[in-house]
């Protein structure tokens, strides 16, 4: 077997990255995306080449600002073994999102695809947190009504937000939060939920605590944006509030608000575990547009 030369790319080479063949069955070619259209950088963005031929590629994304990346937004080769050394070599570590067709276990070239790369990644040191959904609302779902049970409000205080998410994630079904908090614990998993949702580009106001008429706290609603797209960022109810399907009240205030904020799309997520919220999005026509495997 040839020499295997694993580097990141210099400034001018993206064409190399592009070099690989790909099917575009899943990963975010299937979203018709491309390496220069992505945001990637150079320096976070690595390949293996045998002969001059690159056999494996990996690209870490982060927002313009980041000092450090916050997830493998893209990884596949034709050489499994230069694909595991690949993701050992690299000095970087984050979060991998394998983005996927809904019901991607029915296809066979789609499955084939799906778990070499999860077994290219396991083999390399990461496992698998969690399975999820990804919701695409557009106008044409239907824009549900308000159901006027619940009062929304701004609330400015981030300390009174860290303590409702922290409160939230009492018996959470969210499996990030709960990883982050087996190993750091509640606070600091309610941290990193607030300084994700502070990481959003759209404007602090935007973000609502939620109240029964009578004045008693039911939970957060965060609806926001990304660097592409109008998002559900957060919907949560405090354990107290819960068994009144309270948080389809507040995914379909946070879908007026962003449709009052000009937005024309609505993107949202839940673990397939979370079967409750992934009702809820059903329930107020968000339909499933990919699933993802995030591995950690």
């Amino acid at each position: 077997m040839t020499d295997l030369v694993i580097r990141p790319l210099v400034a001018g080479e993206e064409h190399l990255f592009d070099s690989l063949p790909d099917p575009g069955l899943v990963g975010r070619a299937v979203l018709g995306e491309t390496y220069a259209g992505g945001g990637f950088r150079p320096e976070w963005t690595w390949v293996a080449l045998r002969n001059g031929v690159v056999v494996a590629r990996a690209a870490w994304w982060a927002g313009p600002d980041d000092p450090a990346p916050l997830a493998l937004d893209w990884f596949d080769f034709t050489d499994a073994a230069a694909a595991v050394e690949l993701l050992r070599t690299a000095p970087l570590r984050a979060e991998y999102e394998i983005l996927l067709p809904h019901g991607w276990r029915q296809d066979p070239a789609v499955r084939a695809q799906a778990q070499a790369r999860i077994d290219a990644a396991t083999a390399a040191g990461m496992r698998v947190l969690v399975e999820r959904y990804r919701y695409h609302w557009t106008p044409e779902c239907g824009l549900p009504a308000r159901p006027g049970r619940l009062e929304f409000r701004p609330e400015p205080d981030d300390a009174v937000i860290l303590d409702v998410l922290c409160r939230i994630g009492e018996g959470s079904l969210d499996a990030h939060f709960r990883a982050a908090a087996a190993a750091h614990g509640p606070v600091a998993a309610a941290q990193e939920d607030l300084d994700l949702l502070r990481w959003m580009p759209s404007p602090r106001d935007w973000w609502r605590m939620a109240f029964t008429p009578g004045g008693e706290p039911v939970g957060l609603l965060v609806p926001t944006r990304n660097q592409t797209h109008h998002i559900v960022g957060f919907v949560g109810v405090l354990p107290a509030q819960r068994g009144h399907g309270y948080a389809y009240d507040l995914l379909v205030e946070g879908t007026h608000l962003l449709v009052e904020a000009g937005a024309d799309s609505v993107v949202a997520a839940t673990d397939q575990g979370n079967a409750p919220m992934a009702a809820t999005f059903a329930r107020a026509g968000y339909p499933i547009e990919w699933e993802r495997i995030d591995l950690v």
